[in-house]
């Protein structure tokens, strides 16, 4: 696992950068919250592929607890994925919310990503 630094002109945005899956618990996702946290970052990028599919099943609360604690310590989070193959309209309507909020987004690139962080400084 890395974590990258994108630099754009005063806003840092750290991204998790790894081919293999990395977030298998909440435990997981806290560690690297408190990683970027500890950087002085408040924005970060994470790929779908590196997250535990129970994120995806809301029935885990994996997804909730996490995401709360990324509001929680205000670090707005992009999650970049092909998110057509999740079929549940309760993660379908999560996403939507989410993303309407504009503290927790769901993208479908990096560019994406960089632009929905970049918006909301």
């Amino acid at each position: 696992m890395n974590i990258e630094i994108l630099q754009i002109e005063d806003i840092s945005i750290a991204e998790l950068v790894s081919e293999d899956r990395v977030i298998h618990t909440v435990e997981d996702g806290m560690d690297l919250l408190g990683n970027v946290c500890f950087q002085g970052i408040d924005k970060m990028m994470i790929h779908e592929k590196n997250i535990s599919p129970d994120f995806f099943d809301l029935k885990t609360g994996m997804a909730g607890e996490l995401l709360q604690k990324f509001s929680n310590y205000r670090v707005r989070l992009a999650i970049i994925g092909d998110f057509r193959f999740y079929t549940a309209q309760s993660l379908q309507d999560f996403m939507l919310e989410s993303n309407k909020r504009g503290h927790i987004n769901f993208v479908a690139s990096r560019p994406d990503a960089i632009e929905t962080l970049l918006r909301h400084h």
